[in-house]
């Protein structure tokens, strides 16, 4: 063999060291970088110092990127357990105020009082209400916001969950002269029932405020494939097209019902309570002619 062909095969030999070299250290590089995405994860990760020339430039700013990650999460977290303080101190400041205000409010109508007075106590009563279902309204959507509250989803019949929703809003039915209908339904859920009662409730009690006198709101249920389809139907004052992508906004109240009562806070309740479980709820309607609100539940 001449010299240029032992020249050929320690070039040869040289590029073969090389190359299982880069081939090694892309792998120690890799794992580096998995372990890294790894202590990320699982909420542990912290920066180690590197030596800049034994490391790839992408790991030393996967590095620096996952630290920055990391510190983020950690304000988040004590953003988090501030928001949960004030929520609870809200919730604990305003509920003796309010009971108070109610009792009392409670004692000067068992008073001797001229009809001018007892209806401005009556007032005075509704008012403090009205005040206390927005506190918890709005401390209810706040912990669901902030991901405070979960839910603790379980296998539930829907015929409990239709029957539970009729019966609440019964009383307000047959005031206002309107049919309330269950229809029977052997569909299970996987949810947790007190929230999901209270997102169904919530529709219901919108259907019978908003459905003249003689008219009627009909619930019924619909397995379909992955979901369970819960329909809350009614003849009432529709709804326009313009407004049915808004009225799930937190208070939001369409042209029509602005001077009926009402905070405009238990659809966006709905949506919430829905998408903390895999569901979601949409909208049917037309003006003058009814609307129908369907509330997807995961069946698995």
């Amino acid at each position: 063999m001449d010299f240029y062909g032992y020249l050929i095969g320690a070039v040869g030999l040289i590029g073969l060291v090389l190359g299982l070299w880069m081939v090694l250290r892309s792998r120690r590089t890799l794992r580096r970088l998995d372990n890294m995405l790894t202590a990320a994860i699982d909420g542990g990760f912290s920066e180690d110092t590197f030596d800049e020339s034994a490391l790839s430039a992408v790991e030393a700013k996967m590095s620096r990127f996952l630290s920055g990650c990391a510190a983020a999460n950690r304000d988040l977290s004590s953003e988090k357990e501030s928001i949960k303080a004030l929520i609870a101190d809200i919730s604990h400041q305003t509920k003796t105020p309010i009971a108070n205000i109610l009792l009392y409010a409670s004692l000067l109508s068992e008073g001797d009082l001229s009809p001018a007075q007892r209806e401005q106590v009556q007032a005075l009563s509704a008012q403090a209400e009205k005040l206390s279902f927005l506190v918890q309204a709005l401390v209810k959507a706040s912990r669901l916001e902030t991901g405070i509250l979960t839910m603790t989803p379980a296998r539930h019949g829907v015929q409990q969950l239709l029957d539970a929703a009729a019966g609440q809003a019964a009383a307000a039915a047959r005031s206002r002269g309107v049919r309330l209908t269950v229809e029977e339904t052997d569909c299970t859920v996987l949810c947790d029932g007190r929230w999901t009662a209270e997102a169904l409730y919530n529709v219901v009690d919108n259907g019978v405020k908003y459905t003249p006198f003689g008219g009627s709101v009909r619930l019924s249920a619909t397995a379909l494939g992955q979901f369970c389809r819960i329909d809350v139907s009614d003849t009432g004052i529709g709804i326009p097209e313009a407004e049915q992508a808004s009225i799930f906004q937190r208070f939001y109240r369409g042209q029509a019902v602005r001077e009926q009562e009402g905070l405009g806070i238990g659809l966006y309740l709905t949506r919430e309570i829905l998408s903390g479980q895999g569901g979601f709820v949409k909208v049917s309607s037309k003006a003058g002619r009814g609307s129908t609100f369907s509330l997807y539940l995961p069946r698995n």
